[in-house]
């Protein structure tokens, strides 16, 4: 009660009526000059920026043509290894030796490609229907890679064609020599299963990695050829690695999906 009676004392002293009121001091102004400043920048950018966002998905470096699983015809003892993996191989090629009870019988390829896989070995036992070898599908060695992401199928519709990807190879070190550039070149519109992924990869294996989140969605990307370097394609950094990255290299890839306004504007 006191103070309120001195705070009234002092606003009905005749000597103070003429003195000038202070709204605010220098540094609330420059506040509130910064404060106005900011909200007028980010409603400028709610109107006219936009976001990039981008998906990241699990994939393959294939030649496109996809791969056969080579199975025995007969059951027997494998007595010759007629290929190297990794080797190109023309349609009809003799694989392998089998040692039957009613003879020898030699296993061959069914259609020309490269030897990715080869199963059988020397000395062992395989039964009629057994996996011997994997054959990816390739005309000429000199064909061009590609890749194929496996997208989750719920995010497949979000993938443009021409989409910017970036692709991380496992076989070479990106703190050094960077990502491999290409281009969304197709989007698949149905699920894959692991039977079907395993069947274009010639892989089992591959098959289960890349459905093991549910069945995805296959998403082609075209390479950027870049002649001046060693491996033949555009990477992030100059020249990319001092060597050829070779087909059915896992790789992961980041699609750059289209830029979208922050704020979406509901007009009446």
């Amino acid at each position: 009660m006191q103070f309120r009676q001195q705070a009234l004392s002092k606003l009905q002293s005749p000597e103070e009526i003429d003195l000038p009121v202070r709204f605010a001091r220098p540094q609330g102004w420059l506040v509130l000059t910064v404060t106005v400043l900011v909200v007028i920048a980010a409603s400028v950018w709610a109107v006219t920026g936009t976001v990039s966002s981008t998906l990241s998905a699990p994939g393959i470096l294939t030649h496109g043509q996809g791969s056969y699983i080579l199975q025995s015809p007969v059951a027997g003892q494998v007595t010759a290894v007629l290929a190297e993996e990794g080797t190109q191989v023309a349609a009809n090629t003799p694989l392998l030796k089998v040692r039957t009870a009613q003879g020898t019988t030699v296993v061959r390829t069914l259609a020309a490609g490269r030897l990715t896989t080869m199963v059988a070995t020397i000395g062992s036992v395989v039964t009629t229907g057994a996996d011997v070898a994997s054959v990816e599908r390739v005309a000429h060695a000199g064909d061009p890679l590609t890749a194929t992401l496996y997208v989750p199928a719920e995010s497949g519709a979000s993938v443009p064609v021409g989409a910017s990807v970036d692709l991380t190879v496992q076989s070479v070190p990106a703190q050094q020599y960077g990502v491999l550039r290409g281009k969304v070149k197709a989007v698949g519109r149905t699920a894959q299963t692991r039977q079907r992924i395993g069947a274009f990869l010639g892989s089992s294996q591959l098959g289960e990695q890349f459905s093991q989140h549910g069945q995805p969605v296959a998403v082609l990307v075209q390479l950027d050829r870049a002649p001046h370097s060693r491996s033949g394609y555009s990477w992030s950094t100059s020249d990319g690695p001092p060597y050829a990255v070779d087909s059915m290299t896992l790789a992961g890839g980041a699609v750059h999906l289209a830029a979208q306004h922050p704020i979406d504007w509901l007009l009446p």
